[in-house]
């Protein structure tokens, strides 16, 4: 994947992605995500973040957060987050060498129904896996915080969530049919994360692209193939 420019205006909602180096597990055992998760809240007080979505899988994290003007920037949260956590790992197995793999990706999200679904896409990380069949069934993602209420004080339940319904028990009875619903458009989802950069509608795209001199799409490096001659 080719290295761009990071560019990470405050204010915004962004889907960030860490992975283990060369792919290794990153969460060993139930302390690990235990871990991770206070080192989440540690910085989300020092940072003054909004955690919105999010999933812990065994070799990569997934992040829906929204930076604010008054907190910290993205690169101040991730670089507090990844090593604070790699340090504690490295301590507790010995672990030797590179831990994350390179930077972290993130892509800036919309804050409209592509935020409801980017969560979404996040939260279903466990059944694409094939690790569970229902995403209720995997403890450590906000999933249930949305679908059934759990309370969890490292999430805050955005806005475009809370307009699916006024009723509470509606509220959640929505999101989980809007989930199921997502589950068909996985693979789809899936692909168009890996090459946005910016992930909204067209109108949102055209604005961070004027704004922020940003690409909404990550480009293959090297010249572009020439296309085939047809012989004649």
């Amino acid at each position: 994947m080719p290295r761009i420019a990071r560019i990470a205006p405050k204010g915004h909602a962004y889907h960030v992605l860490t992975r283990g180096n060369k792919r290794q597990y990153v969460f060993k055992e139930d302390h690990n995500y235990e871990r991770y998760l206070d080192l989440l809240w540690r910085y989300k007080q020092e940072y003054d973040f909004r955690l919105y979505h999010y999933v812990l899988m065994g070799n990569h994290v997934h992040l829906v957060l929204e930076t604010t003007e008054q907190g910290g920037s993205l690169a101040d949260i991730m670089k507090g987050l990844n090593l604070s956590y790699a340090q504690y790992y490295k301590s507790r197995y010995s672990h030797v060498g590179h831990f994350w793999q390179d930077r972290y990706k993130s892509i800036i999200i919309s804050k409209d129904n592509y935020l409801l679904a980017c969560g979404s896409y996040v939260e279903l990380n466990p059944v694409r896996a094939k690790i569970v069949k229902d995403p209720k069934e995997y403890r450590w993602s906000s999933y249930n915080v949305y679908a059934y209420g759990k309370k969890n004080p490292l999430v805050e339940e955005h806005p475009i969530y809370l307009q699916l319904s006024e009723d509470e028990a509606e509220r959640r009875k929505e999101y989980r049919e809007f989930v199921i619903g997502m589950i068909t458009d996985k693979d789809a989802m899936r692909g168009e994360m890996r090459m946005r950069t910016v992930y909204g509608g067209e109108d949102f795209i055209a604005k961070m692209r004027e704004q922020f001199n940003i690409d909404p799409l990550i480009r293959p490096r090297g010249r572009p193939k020439k296309e085939k001659m047809d012989g004649k």
